[in-house]
Order: structure tokens, then C-alpha cells, then sequence
């Protein structure tokens, strides 16, 4: 007896085959979105712990410079092999861009030394060995020459025109990440600098640790590498991205509900019959059920397919940001895996129990008479959303009771979701009690009419422009949050960049470069830094230090402090923490903290200060601090203040050719602050695509829905048409009805949207890296972003009604009769 059953049920799509369309649209949509996330942070944390392999050895001992963009000389390489360390292999690193755009590493080797170590000997191959000989050929890992499209012989063309290869295509997969794999011969030709960026050591006794550490000239450090690191490192980056992606899989969801739920009501007839002729509740339940696994089965498999497209478009960008903020090497092909395809069967099973339970229970629950009485699909819609109204209020008490709770990101993702379900759940209220109260106070009886044909007409509506709603807002805070972001840390750059150029040197050198700077006539005043690093309980602390100058004290930008802040910085046992620091170590000015050896315990915070540089510990200490704790330890830096700022570039060239410096050590200000700006814009693209996906499905959604409730409509349109109404009236309405509910949304969405806004900068920023600001408005691209909806709806709605009038209105009649 199920099978007739089902077969009748699904004998509905036969007469509407146009909800096929709709209801897979929905759930596709959602699952794609949602995978294409779920694929994008499940394939980089892979990546983190496969990056840290080569040719699939681990090396967790690294030999690396003190001082950044500083190399390590070849000659204490040669002394290491010499005293036994045959487990080293050295590395140069050039950072490449393609003439795509996409940033990808040159990673130079020793071909010999690495067969030597290679476990398995999976590096014993001839391949390695023609790394050795001209032309220099590259190695190349399969999924990145996948996505380049590459085969052996092919070359790669780079972004100031050269080309590099010959490529041959690793094809024992001992590769991964963006990464390209030369001799160093070839490193060195295309402008690499004599020594290596870092020497890899296997693992090795803590006596012969020990006794390397010893060996370690001035300058170089070992470093024991975790795993572990980057995981925890791109936590926040991660679950940002997951939260936009749970964003679009609800709104994908919505659309997904009011298609199950229309056809539902639809088949109240059939429904209806089935049960007067003795099919029971329990074959009824069976049967749908079965439907909705059909459904479930189709939308993950081809969300899975979807998914894993969008998720490939958006890897580089990904990988671009990783690779910016984090130094990470994620590879740019993603495969598909079962790993994250599983979570989105989960959420797929969740979300249509959820989306088609309410319409179920009420179609079951409704006495068969009533079904077989072609009721009016309006009838229901006003009780739905007075009981949604009520899920929403009980939703918004649950959303003040977790702003109750101690502030994390965590909880700020979640009280946004909870907030942005209940306005989404009254949204359709709202707008239905107010076009009710219009259709009965308005004098005008065409305007009655208009606004109580456009509350009817929510019954099948309401869901999508929920969706709408949420799309809507959700595109709005994030593009203040964005935008806010950015012009904060544009700012903040341009108080921090106090000097016109910055330098890197070792060292060694950095005393006389800083004497002879100070001896040119263009040169007004020339800073020092120091930086060193220390692990504690909360984290890495980077210790940092500061002259006493007065441009040393305006390039700081303070949030709060004690009176007199930069004299007891400079004369007394006083420090300066960075703002992240002051929210994880719970401080404040005035406070004492107890920092590690040398620097010993009862330091008083005398101001916090603003850094968007790093969400990490910093501090702040005065030159004669720093020389008392740490004397000629750390990293060393050299600012550099001009009279004469058009004199920048002639005095660059004299620094380089003088001290034979690299060009990476020696930045201007300007190049410094476009570089920063570069990897924020490129950080957040995947952000903003997100929400502009989201917002086009939620229009696709209002629009379909808007398609399928008018075919419904069929009798209603056809009998206005033979009252006297012209076609192009009806389109009218039909445009006109879809505008007025996007606007009344609009004005629904826009203060929701600040409202997320400002969790987003207040709670989930500040929490999840330790930084505040001040919120911006974009009154611009608000208006653009209306503009732009509200003509597809208007499109939307003239098009389902234009569809509908084309056939003559008597025809029309008889067949909805």
C-alpha cells in the first residue's frame, strides 16, 4: 500500500514541475554554500599539518635568523655537516606572483643532502637529480599543477612577464601546498641573496640539541615547531568563515521550506481524499518521509557537487590570506573528501526535519473534509505567523539571556544567530499586520485592495522574505564591520608609519648604519627598536622597545592611560601593553604585572595602546629598560625620520649600495601601508562574496516563491483580467506588490544589519583578537545595495505576473475552475 501512495503524493510534481526546480534550488543552494566552507577550513587545517613536512619527512627542529630578512651564512652550514649534523638540509625562499595574481613560494633545495635524509628514500629519484642540471626545472606537486593546468615541460609565467620551468609534475605525492621546488642554483639566479632563510634539522637526541644550541653563532636560533601552531593560530579566521557559511545554508534552507511547505498545501486535496479512502496517518507519514529523502539524497549529492566548485573558485583567495596573515601554505585544489561531507549530510537531515516538519504536522492534523475543500492558501497564514511571533519573542529572551554570559566570540556568533532568527521569525508578521491595518484605514479602495491582496499574498511569500531579510542584514554587517575595519586600520597605519623609512638590518651593522644615517643632511632624526620574544601561559609576548622622542610618542596611538604616561615610561619601572594583551591578561593602566626572566616581577602599566597589527601579547618598554634586561638580544630595527620627504628614494639607493643591503630590508612608508591594505582587502574577499551569494539566492528565493504562489493564483488573476484589468496592470501590481514588501524588509534589515554591526566589532572582533573600534557607516554602498535588490524584485514580481497573462483570460478561468 506505500507504494501507491508515494506515487500519488509524487504525482504532484508532475502538474507543477516547476517546484522540482524550486525545492532542489533551495536545498542545493544551502548545502553548496555550506560545503563550499566546511571543504575551504577542513582542507587548510590539513594543509597546516602536511606543510610542515617535506617529501614526507618531518623536520621539527629549524635553524633560523634572529633578525628577520637577515640569511644564514653558507659557511656555518659547511661547519654544521663537518661536526656530524647529516640530518640538516638547507632552504631559500622566494616569494612569486603569478600573472593570475596568486601568490606561490619557490622553495630552493640541496637535492643531495635531501636523498641523504629522505625517509623511505621517496626523494631518491631521478626527477631530484635533474633539479642539478640547466635549465633548472621545477618540481611541482599534481594538485597545483591541476589547478595551473600544467603538464611536464610546461612553464609557469610570473607577473613581471619571465617565465620559470621547465615544470615536472611530482607524481608520487610527496608534495603540498602552493609551493614550487628548485635547486638553489636557480633560487640564487632569480635574485635570491647569498646564505639560506632557514636550515631544516630532523629529529635528533637532547645531548646533540644541546650541544647544536651551543654551536649557534650571534644571530641565529633554534626552534623547536609544532604542528599544532597554525591550527590554533587561524582559529578565529576559521570560524568566521564558518559562521557565513551556517548563514547561507539557513537562507538556502528558507527557500527549501516554502517550497516543501507550498507544495504541502497544495496537495491538501489529494491528501484529503487519500485519507477519506482509508489510507492511514502512520502510510501517509511513511510516505512523505520517503519523498524527503529523495530530497535530502539529491540536495547533498548535488550540493556536495556545487560545494566543492565554489570551494576550488574560492581556495586562492583563501590561500592568499592564509599565506599573508599567517605564513601558511594551504594547497589550492581541494578534493573531495568525507570528512566534511558527512557533517553537511548531518546538517541536511537536521535542516529538512526542521524545514518540513511544521507543514507536515499541520497538513496531517487538518480533518480530511476541511483538506477536500480547496481552501484558500491565505487562510492559514495570519496563525502561522502569530505562532512564529511567539518562537521569536521566546528566541529574543534566550538571545538577552547569552548576552548575560561572559563575552567570547563564541557566544557573540551565537547571539547573533539567535537575535537574527527571531527578527527573522516576526518579519513576516510585521509586515502582514501592517499591509493588514493599511488595507482597512487607506480611502483610496484600490489601495485597500492592493495591501490586502499583498498580506494574502505572504502566505506564500512570507518565508522567502524572511530569508531576505536575513541575506540582507547579513550583507549590511558585514560590510560595516568590513569597512569599519578597514578605515580604522588605515588610520591607525598612518599614525603608526611615523617615519618615512623603515629598515631591517643585522645586528651587527645596525649601529653603524644608524651613525651614518644620522650624518645625512636629509636625515631629521633616526629610531631605534628592539623586539624579542617570549612564550608564556597566555601565549606568545613580543617585547618591544621605544626611544624617548616626541615623534616616537605620537606614532603611538593610546586608548587609555595614567597621567604622565611617557615620563614614567622612560623613568621608571613602567611598562606599555598593546590593547589585545590588556583584554586576554584582564589589565589595565595602573596594574602590576610579573613578566618572565630577565625582566622579573612588580612592572606597572602605565597606558594601553591601540595595534591592529597582531592580535597577540605585545609590550612596550623604554631603550634603557630593554639594555639593562636584554642587552644586545632580539631583533633590531632603524626608523627614519627626513626633512625632505621627496629625497626618500635618493637616499634608499644610497643605504642599499652602501651597506649592500637586500631590497626586502629597506621599505618606504608608503609601500608599507599599500602592502597592509593589499592583504586586508584580499583577507575579507571571501567574506564579501559569501555575502553577496547569499543575498542573490534570497532574491532568487522571493522570486520563485513569488512564480510558484501566482501559478497558484491562476483563478484569481484570470478573473481580474475578465473584470477589466489589463495585462499590463497586472504586471504592475505584480512588480509593485514585490517592491513594497522589499522595502518594508529594508527597513526591517538595515537597523538589524547595524545592530550586527556592532555585535560583530563589540563582541566577536574584540574577543576572538583582542581589538576594538570605532563603527563606521556607508550610507553609499547601503543605498546601491537597496537599489540593486529592489530592481530584481520588481523585475521578479512583473515577470511571474507577465508569465501568467500571456494566455487569454477565459482560458485561464476555465482552467483554474
Amino acid at each position: 500500500m506505500l507504494f501507491p501512495v508515494a506515487k500519488a503524493l509524487l504525482g504532484h510534481y508532475r502538474k507543477h514541475p516547476l517546484q522540482i526546480f524550486l525545492v532542489w534550488l533551495g536545498l542545493t543552494l544551502g548545502v553548496a554554500l555550506l560545503v563550499g566552507v566546511l571543504a575551504i577550513n577542513h582542507h587548510a587545517k590539513v594543509s597546516y599539518s602536511e606543510g610542515e613536512k617535506l617529501f614526507s619527512n618531518p623536520f621539527p627542529n629549524r635553524i633560523r635568523s634572529i633578525q628577520d630578512n637577515v640569511v644564514i651564512p653558507q659557511a656555518f652550514y659547511i661547519n654544521l655537516r663537518r661536526a656530524g649534523y647529516t640530518s640538516c638540509m638547507p632552504i631559500q625562499t622566494l616569494h612569486l606572483e603569478t600573472n593570475e595574481k596568486i601568490d606561490i613560494s619557490m622553495v630552493g633545495i640541496d637535492p643531495i643532502a635531501l636523498m641523504q635524509i629522505s625517509s623511505g628514500n621517496l626523494a631518491n629519484t631521478d626527477n631530484m637529480l635533474s633539479l642539478m642540471r640547466p635549465p633548472f626545472p621545477v618540481l611541482i606537486s599534481k594538485p597545483l599543477a591541476s589547478y595551473f593546468s600544467l603538464k611536464d615541460g610546461d612553464y609557469i609565467e610570473l607577473k613581471n612577464q619571465s617565465n620559470i620551468g621547465p615544470v615536472i609534475v611530482d607524481k608520487q605525492n610527496r608534495l603540498a601546498g602552493s609551493r614550487l621546488f628548485s635547486d638553489i642554483a636557480l633560487t640564487k639566479m632569480l635574485g635570491h641573496k647569498a646564505g639560506f632563510n632557514i636550515i631544516l634539522c630532523g629529529a635528533m637526541s637532547e645531548q646533540k640539541k644541546e650541544r647544536l644550541e651551543r654551536m649557534l653563532p650571534r644571530g641565529l636560533q633554534l626552534e623547536t615547531h609544532k604542528e599544532s601552531g597554525l591550527t590554533a593560530l587561524t582559529n578565529a579566521f576559521h570560524t568566521n568563515l564558518l559562521a557565513m557559511g551556517m548563514l547561507s545554508f539557513i537562507v538556502g534552507l528558507f527557500i527549501f521550506y516554502q517550497a516543501m511547505s507550498l507544495s504541502f498545501v497544495q496537495r491538501q486535496p489529494l491528501v484529503g481524499t487519500l485519507r477519506q479512502i482509508g489510507v492511514s496517518t502512520k502510510e501517509l507519514i511513511l510516505a512523505m518521509s520517503l519523498e524527503v529523502i529523495i530530497w535530502i539524497i539529491i540536495g547533498w549529492i548535488s550540493g556536495n557537487f556545487f560545494g566543492l566548485l565554489l570551494a576550488n573558485e574560492l581556495m586562492p583567495t583563501v590561500s592568499n590570506s592564509l599565506y599573508s596573515l599567517y605564513n601558511a601554505e594551504v594547497d589550492l585544489l581541494i578534493s573531495w573528501s568525507w570528512d566534511w561531507s558527512y557533517q553537511s549530510l548531518l546538517m541536511a537531515v537536521l535542516g529538512c526535519v526542521l524545514a518540513c516538519g511544521w507543514p507536515l504536522y499541520r497538513l496531517l492534523t487538518i480533518e480530511p473534509i476541511r483538506l477536500t475543500a480547496r481552501l484558500s492558501l491565505a487562510r492559514f497564514a495570519g496563525k502561522e505567523f502569530e505562532v512564529q511571533a511567539i518562537i521569536a519573542c521566546v528566541i529574543f529572551v534566550a538571545a538577552y539571556l547569552i548576552n548575560l554570559l561572559p563575552h567570547s566570540h563564541r557566544n557573540g556568533f551565537m547571539l547573533i544567530g539567535f537575535l537574527m532568527i527571531s527578527i527573522g521569525l516576526l518579519t513576516p508578521f510585521i509586515i502582514w499586520k501592517f499591509f493588514d491595518w493599511l488595507s482597512y484605514t487607506l480611502p483610496s479602495a484600490k489601495a485597500r485592495w492592493f495591501f490586502s491582496d499583498s498580506a494574502a499574498s505572504l502566505s506564500y511569500r512570507g518565508v522567502a522574505a524572511m530569508a531576505f531579510m536575513l541575506a540582507l542584514a547579513s550583507n549590511i554587517g558585514v560590510e560595516t564591520m568590513v569597512g569599519s575595519f578597514r578605515a580604522t586600520t588605515n588610520n591607525w597605519l598612518e599614525q603608526r608609519l611615523a617615519a618615512d623609512i623603515y629598515i631591517e638590518p643585522s645586528k651587527a651593522s645596525a649601529g653603524r648604519i644608524s651613525y651614518w644615517l644620522e650624518k645625512q643632511p636629509e636625515v631629521k632624526s633616526v629610531w631605534r627598536q628592539w623586539k624579542i620574544d617570549y612564550q608564556t601561559e597566555f601565549g606568545n609576548l613580543e617585547i618591544i622597545s621605544t626611544g624617548s622622542t616626541e615623534g616616537e610618542k605620537n606614532a603611538l596611538t593610546m586608548k587609555v592611560a595614567i597621567p604622565d604616561y611617557w615620563y614614567s615610561l622612560h623613568h621608571g619601572r613602567n611598562v606599555l601593553i598593546s590593547e589585545s594583551m590588556s583584554l586576554k591578561w584582564d589589565l589595565k593602566p595602573g596594574d602590576y604585572i610579573d613578566l618572565p626572566a630577565p625582566m622579573g616581577n612588580n612592572w606597572q602599566i602605565s597606558g594601553v595602546y591601540y595595534d591592529y597589527g597582531n592580535p597577540y601579547n605585545q609590550l612596550l618598554l623604554s631603550h634603557g629598560t630593554w639594555l639593562k634586561a636584554f642587552g644586545g638580544q632580539g631583533k633590531t630595527g632603524i626608523g627614519v625620520v627626513l626633512t625632505d620627504q621627496a629625497k626618500r628614494t635618493e637616499l634608499i639607493g644610497r643605504v642599499l649600495k652602501q651597506y649592500r643591503l637586500s631590497a626586502e630590508q629597506v621599505s618606504d612608508n608608503n609601500n608599507i601601508q599599500i602592502q597592509a591594505m593589499r592583504v586586508f582587502d584580499r583577507t575579507f574577499i571571501v567574506t564579501g562574496t559569501l555575502g553577496n551569494l547569499t543575498l542573490v539566492i534570497a532574491v532568487f528565493g522571493l522570486f520563485f516563491a513569488t512564480l510558484v504562489g501566482e501559478i497558484s493564483r491562476q483563478r484569481q488573476t484570470a478573473l481580474l483580467r475578465c473584470l477589466g484589468l489589463s495585462g499590463k496592470e497586472l504586471v504592475l501590481l505584480g512588480g509593485l506588490q514585490l517592491l513594497v514588501i522589499g522595502l518594508f524588509t529594508i527597513l526591517i534589515a538595515l537597523p538589524l544589519g547595524l545592530i550586527l554591526s556592532q555585535l560583530l566589532i563589540d563582541i566577536v572582533m574584540k574577543y576572538a583578537f583582542g581589538w576594538t573600534m570605532e563603527i563606521h557607516y556607508f550610507p553609499k554602498e547601503y543605498t546601491i545595495t537597496f537599489l540593486w535588490t529592489l530592481l530584481a524584485l520588481t523585475v521578479a514580481g512583473a515577470g511571474t505576473i507577465w508569465r501568467v497573462t500571456k494566455r487569454q483570460a477565459i482560458t485561464s478561468l476555465r482552467e483554474s475552475l
